[in-house]
C-alpha cells in the first residue's frame, strides 16, 4: 500500500503589486480529486502544511460559475477528507523517506509561501533522490521552486512540466497585479513548461515528476500516478 503526502499551503492572503490583498485558500478539486483517486486505490493519504496550519477553502472553487457544476462534490470530498484526517502534520517535522508519493495542489497559496519553503524543498529533494513520485497541479508547481540545492541549483531545472499558464491567469483576472507569473518563473528557472488548451485537462510526466496544468488536470494526474505505480 502506497503512502501519499498532500502538502497544502498555509497562506490565506496573496499580497498584490497594486496594494490589494487577494483572499486565497486550497482549490477544492485539486485537493479532492487526487485524494478520491488515491483512496479508491487503497492508498493512505496524509495532509501537511507549513506549521500544520489548515488553509481555508478558496471560495472561488465552490462557485459553479467558476469551478463548474461538480464543484459541490469536490468541496464535500475535500472537507470530509480534512475532517477525517484531523490536525495537519507539520511540514518541518516529517522524517525523510516516509512517503511514496508527494502531491502539491494549488489555489494561489503556493506562490505565496511554498515556493520558498525550506522544509518543502528538503522533502522534495529527498523524494526525488529516492525516485519517489512527485505530483503538482495548477499553482502547485510553485512549490517545486523550493527544491534548491546547496550550490543554488534548482533540482527541477531541465525537467518538463505543466502548470497554470499565463493565458489562464489573465483569463481568471489575476495576472495584472501578480508579483510574478508561475509559468514565467518556472521557465526562468530552467524548466520546460508545456501548455494545453486553457482550462482543459493537460498533464505531463517526466520520470517520477507528474504535473497538471489546471483544476481539470487534477484527476487525470492522479490517475497517471496510480497507473505508473501499479
Amino acid at each position: 500500500m502506497k503512502r501519499v503526502l498532500i502538502v497544502m499551503s498555509a497562506a490565506d492572503t496573496w499580497h498584490r503589486t497594486d496594494g490589494t490583498d487577494y483572499p486565497t485558500g486550497y482549490w477544492a478539486e485539486e485537493l479532492a480529486a487526487p485524494y478520491e483517486q488515491f483512496s479508491k486505490a487503497g492508498w493512505t493519504v496524509d495532509f501537511a502544511s507549513p506549521g500544520g496550519v489548515l488553509q481555508p477553502l478558496d471560495q472561488h472553487s465552490a462557485d459553479p460559475d467558476i469551478a463548474g457544476p461538480d464543484c459541490a462534490h469536490w468541496v464535500a470530498v475535500a472537507e470530509a477528507a480534512l475532517r477525517r484526517h484531523g490536525p495537519l502534520l507539520v511540514l518541518g517535522e516529517l522524517p525523510p523517506g516516509t512517503y511514496d508519493v508527494v502531491v502539491l495542489p494549488g489555489g494561489h497559496g503556493p506562490v505565496v509561501d511554498l515556493f520558498q519553503d525550506r522544509d518543502l524543498g528538503e522533502l522534495l529533494v529527498d523524494a526525488d533522490n529516492r525516485g519517489a513520485v512527485i505530483g503538482a497541479v495548477c499553482h502547485g508547481p510553485a512549490g517545486l521552486l523550493s527544491a534548491v540545492e546547496p550550490d543554488g541549483r534548482w533540482r527541477f531545472a531541465g525537467r518538463r512540466m505543466a502548470a497554470f499558464t499565463n493565458e489562464e491567469e489573465h483569463m481568471f483576472g489575476t495576472a495584472e497585479a501578480a508579483p510574478w507569473l508561475l509559468a514565467n518563473r518556472l521557465r526562468e528557472g530552467g524548466a520546460t513548461v508545456t501548455e494545453g488548451a486553457a482550462y482543459q485537462a493537460h498533464i505531463e510526466r517526466d520520470g517520477n515528476l507528474f504535473t497538471g496544468q489546471n483544476p481539470a488536470s487534477s484527476g487525470p494526474m492522479a490517475e497517471a500516478i496510480i497507473d505508473a505505480s501499479s
